[in-house]
Order: structure tokens, then C-alpha cells, then sequence
């Protein structure tokens, strides 16, 4: 069983989420802030962040380059989920160091897809 953290703001979107990765079989960790799911992924390691952009105290583009630039954690593959759909907001998700871009509303295979991808299974 991997560990997947969630960090989004949106309570009804986490539960969502989380509902979905569990159902997959795997043990999630979540955080409301960016600030908060740096936090939790250095301390935690989980195998997979799955990241809201748009949240406050620090962005998921701000949070996932701090995951992804820091050598504690730059092997945790980050996936950004959300709202923003535009094609410059998926480069900019790329250079922060995302690993993939999934938008909101999230489909529930996509998402599958997307945590096997990374985790197998």
C-alpha cells in the first residue's frame, strides 16, 4: 500500500480525492495549505502529492517547486489537480517540477491512471 498526500484547501475536493485514492488501496495523508503539504511531504515521504494550485499561504506551483527542488524530497512524484486549465499553467506546472497535470473537475479513471502510473498497481 503507497502513501499519497493530498494537499488541497477545498474540504468537499479532498474528500473527493481521497475517497477516490483509497478506493485504489492506498493510504492517504492530506493538507489544507501549500505551506502545510511541504510540511507533511518532508516529514511523511509519501510516494505520491497530488496538489491543488490554487490555495492560500502558498500556491501548489510555490509548494511543488519546494517538493521537488528540495533533495529530502525530489523523488516524490508531484501531480498537479486543478481548476486551472490553461496551456501556459500546465508548462508552468511542468518547470516547477510537476510530474503531470490533472484538471478539475478530475475524472475519476484519469485520476486512476494517473496514481498507477506512478505507483503501479
Amino acid at each position: 500500500m503507497a502513501r499519497v498526500l493530498i494537499v488541497d484547501d477545498s474540504p468537499s475536493q479532498l474528500l473527493q480525492l481521497q475517497r477516490i485514492v483509497e478506493g485504489l488501496g492506498h493510504q492517504v495523508l492530506t493538507a489544507t495549505d501549500g505551506a502545510l503539504g511541504v510540511e507533511v511531504a518532508r516529514k511523511e515521504k509519501p510516494d505520491l502529492v497530488l496538489m491543488d494550485v490554487v490555495m492560500p499561504n502558498l500556491n501548489g506551483f510555490q509548494a511543488t517547486r519546494q517538493i521537488t527542488k528540495d533533495p529530502a524530497t525530489a523523488h516524490i512524484p508531484v501531480v498537479l489537480v486543478t481548476t486551472k486549465d490553461q496551456e501556459t499553467d500546465k508548462v508552468w506546472g511542468a518547470r516547477q517540477g510537476a510530474k503531470a497535470y490533472l484538471t478539475k473537475p478530475v475524472d475519476e479513471a484519469d485520476l486512476a491512471r494517473t496514481v498507477k502510473q506512478f505507483l503501479g498497481g
